[in-house]
């Protein structure tokens, strides 16, 4: 079925807790325009409503497979209501509203998405947070999808028909078949896995490189990580955003001045501020094993839904003193990681794991979740000033 859950996107959904919401989500503060007044809220409701036909998962919620014979599959929600996605709120103070709806868990019986808007802020702009399921978006198609609710230019493209008609849910024999007969495909294709290697001999050769990325990427997730007895409490199912602003330029320099990226600036940055933190809290600073994810999107799948990410395994220099040494230090492991193929190493790791049987997939890829609880919550959530 084309609209079942990958292993990855399923796991997602396992590992979420009460303590531990699975959404990825921003929050966006618009000033209102100039010389007239602030669209409404039933305004701005009947306007994502008329792009909702862009996004179909929007209205499509999860249906469980019986005995959990395969993942769950999307399926059109009959009951859709876009009253319960799209909430308006009276609350004037932003980053209070912020934290209760990043604290709130998405509620599972209906299309995993909220959009909430807040019209009546103190300084008079109007405020938007949106959040969606981790199993439903990554990070940067979250935004892509926030994307479609905006225009590049004031003059908005026709939206065209807005005509929809829910498909008729399937019943739970019409699930069971269909998760089982995916089951038999996935146990056909890897069947025919020798029976091809010999027909293509060229492609044992890719497959042995291909085997060796896997391996690293294994042995990468498997290496001790220093423990830190902050980071090791139990979580409470609150959320807070802190910001700090910082110019791109600035960035940009620093990148440019010593050689590395966006990113490995910002994880030098992060291990800096992670280093204040723990010599705060009385912490010796150590060395910390982080979890990067990796974009697998490319440019003609920047609107698709669902998980497209790999990752790499990199130790952050918290107990690094000097930010220059920082720098260095995790310019060398990303490009190191990535000279060796790590980043398609781990994807390969996560598709195999699709083929695996149900309980050793959801272990594995729960397991790959749960490593990456700790980026999503700091990194999915992005506050923009428009």
């Amino acid at each position: 079925m084309a609209n079942r859950l990958t292993a990855l996107d399923a796991s997602f959904l396992e590992v979420e807790s009460p303590t531990a919401h699975m959404h990825v989500g921003w929050a966006a503060l618009f000033s209102p325009p100039r010389g007239g007044p602030a669209p409404s809220f039933d305004e701005l409701r009947s306007h994502i409503e008329s792009r909702l036909s862009r996004a179909p998962r929007y209205r499509q919620k999860l249906a469980e497979v019986p005995w959990g014979a395969n993942d769950p599959v999307w399926i059109d929600d009959e009951q859709f209501d876009l009253t319960s996605h799209v909430i308006r709120t009276t609350d004037s103070k932003w980053g209070e509203l912020v934290d209760k709806a990043m604290s709130t868990p998405l509620e599972r019986s209906r299309p995993l998405w909220e959009l909430w808007i807040a019209d009546r802020l103190s300084d008079g702009r109007i405020g938007v947070i949106g959040k969606a399921h981790h199993c439903m978006v990554d990070g940067l198609a979250a935004v892509e999808l926030a994307a479609l609710l905006l225009d590049e230019t004031p003059e908005a493209p026709d939206p065209g028909p807005q005509t929809w008609r829910a498909e008729k849910s399937p019943g739970g024999v019409r699930l069971l078949v269909d998760g089982v007969i995916g089951r038999f495909q996935e146990g056909f294709e890897v069947a025919r896995l020798p029976t091809q290697l010999l027909r293509h001999p060229r492609r044992a050769i890719g497959l042995v490189g291909e085997s060796l990325q896997l391996f690293r990427a294994a042995l990468r997730s498997a290496e001790p990580a220093a423990s830190s007895m902050v980071f090791n409490e139990p979580s409470s199912p609150r959320r807070h955003l802190a910001s700090v602003q910082r110019p791109l330029e600035d960035l940009q320099r620093i990148k440019r001045r010593f050689g590395a990226t966006i990113n490995d600036v910002v994880l030098a940055v992060a291990s800096g501020g992670v280093r204040s933190f723990l010599a705060g809290q009385g912490e010796t600073p150590v060395r910390l094993k982080a979890m990067v994810p990796v974009s697998l999107r490319g440019a003609n799948k920047a609107g698709e839904l669902g998980n497209q990410i790999s990752f790499v395994f990199v130790g952050l220099p918290c107990d690094e003193p000097d930010p220059v040494r920082r720098l260095q230090d995790v310019r060398g492991n990303m490009s190191d990681r990535k000279q060796r193929g790590e980043p398609e190493g781990a994807g390969a790791m996560l598709k195999l794991l699709g083929y695996a049987p149900h309980t050793l997939q959801l272990e594995g890829s729960g397991s790959i979740a749960r490593q990456l609880l700790h980026e999503q919550h700091e990194s999915d959530l992005v506050q923009t000033p428009v």
